[in-house]
Parts: structure tokens; sequence; C-alpha cells
């Protein structure tokens, strides 16, 4: 059980760093004017192309992903796992794995928001202020 939730917390943290690179980065370099370090990425990497276009199926599977891993962290009742006490140390091996679990999870989370605000709403709140 333990090794799915950290396949999902890995899972989650990739799928939101995608949306990042995908949608916010180039996003974010548009609006600071530096639309050739833009050209020059895509050049090197063309299927941010593709996850560009397909944004809005990028940011829906990364929600969900993210959902299923926060129910599974915060919600779903953990097992009793036998796990081995780190000598001279008051927590388990699984409550260090939980802690940095936690801390990948809200990373990931926070990296996301990041790629939404600069995807969707950057560019319509900017405009507002022409």
């Amino acid at each position: 059980m333990k090794t799915q939730n950290n396949f999902l917390s890995v899972l989650s943290l990739f799928t939101s760093f995608s949306t990042l690179l995908c949608c916010a980065l180039p996003a974010l370099l548009v609006v600071l004017g530096l639309g050739a370090v833009v050209a020059g990425v895509v050049s090197g990497f063309p299927f941010l192309i593709t996850l560009s276009k397909n944004k809005g199926w990028v940011f829906a599977f990364t929600f969900f992903v993210m959902a299923i891993n926060f129910y599974m962290m915060y919600f779903r009742k953990k097992k009793q796992v036998s796990c081995e006490y780190i000598p001279g140390k008051k927590e388990s091996a699984c409550d260090v794995a939980s802690r940095w679990s936690k801390i990948i999870l809200w990373v990931s989370f926070f990296i996301l928001l990041i790629g939404f605000f600069a995807s969707y709403l950057l560019i319509p709140i900017l405009r507002l202020f022409e």
C-alpha cells in the first residue's frame, strides 16, 4: 500500500510539473517579453506544443491524480503496517516516509496552482489593467 501511495505522490509531482512546463512557463516568458526563449525551448522540446494544445486535458488529468493522492494521504484509513523504528529516533521509518510524501504532495499542489494561474488567469488579469 505504501508503494502505491509513493507512486501517486511522484506521479502528482511530475504531472503538476508538466503543467508548469507546458503552459505556465511559456506564458510567463511571453508576458515578460522573452518570446525568443520560448521559441528556442519549443524547438528543443517539440512535445511541449502537443501538451500546450491539450492543456485542458493535462490540467484535468493532473487535478484528478492530485485529488486521488489527497484522498489516499488524508482520508483513507491507514492499514497497520509493521515499520522499523530508527534507533535513537522517536518516529518510525513509515512516519518519515509519510511526512516526505505529504511534503511532495503539497509542493506538487502549489506547482499546479502556479501553472493554472499562469495558464488561465494571468493574461485576463493583465488585460484588465491595459
